[in-house]
């Protein structure tokens, strides 16, 4: 009977240990693919703080990465891809109109380890200028977890009269129209009442990642089910 005792004492001391550990932030992570460098915004609705200073170049071709902690219990706010940027706020794109937006919201309970629900979207009301792909990892809970967004080129194939050309010649950000967007890029919000053809939602991500120019339309559970959506070019 002691052994037995013991063996309950010591399950109770960890018990406690586990509960009394500090809980991991679920993370915010960016990761520029581009072959050129991004200058992400990330700002917060009303009443919600900052998580970043907002002045981060993240170089191109993979090599800018970077990673934040949303706050505990509850965080909401958007994301824009700034591009030619001499110092911002002064960029060619995303300070501005037209610009793609990354929408994300993460709920959580106090103290849990990671939101219950996380919420995100990618709208192109506002126009389009850099390719952009959200998707939850680290998955914890259940729920769809689709990855969302665009990783088409659009600003390749925008119609000539919705261009709006940089101060280098090329096409940096296209204006439309809504359903140009959608034909190419489905799993985005191109009009202030549409939603995407999937659920918009996971529980329990430790991660939301954001890719800039990812090649390809990829789930979370690609190992389940490998399905590819190769983006047009």
């Amino acid at each position: 009977m002691a052994g037995m005792g013991e063996r309950l004492v010591i399950g109770t001391l960890l018990a406690a240990a586990f509960l009394a550990a500090p809980a991991a932030g679920t993370t915010l992570t960016l990761h520029n693919l581009c072959p050129y460098p991004v200058w992400p915004l990330v700002t917060p609705n009303r009443g919600f703080p900052s998580i970043c200073d907002n002045n981060i170049r993240l170089e191109g071709n993979g090599h800018g990465l970077v990673s934040f902690t949303f706050p505990p219990i509850f965080w909401s706010g958007k994301l824009v891809a700034r591009t030619g940027c001499a110092s911002p706020p002064r960029c060619e794109t995303g300070s501005e109109r037209p610009a793609g937006v990354v929408q994300l919201t993460v709920h959580s309970a106090e103290g849990a380890p990671r939101p219950d629900l996380a919420v995100y979207s990618v709208s192109l009301v506002d126009g389009f200028n850099v390719p952009v792909v959200v998707s939850p990892q680290a998955i914890g809970g259940d729920g769809p977890c689709p990855a969302l967004g665009c990783a088409a080129d659009l600003n390749a194939g925008c119609p000539p009269a919705q261009r709006v050309v940089g101060a280098g010649g090329c096409v940096v950000a296209c204006n439309g129209p809504p359903g140009y967007f959608k034909q190419r890029c489905p799993l985005t919000r191109t009009t202030p009442v549409d939603r995407e053809p999937v659920e918009q939602h996971c529980y329990a991500p430790g991660e939301l990642k954001v890719v800039f120019c990812q090649p390809a339309m990829v789930d979370a559970d690609a190992d389940a089910q490998p399905e590819i959506i190769v983006a047009e070019n």
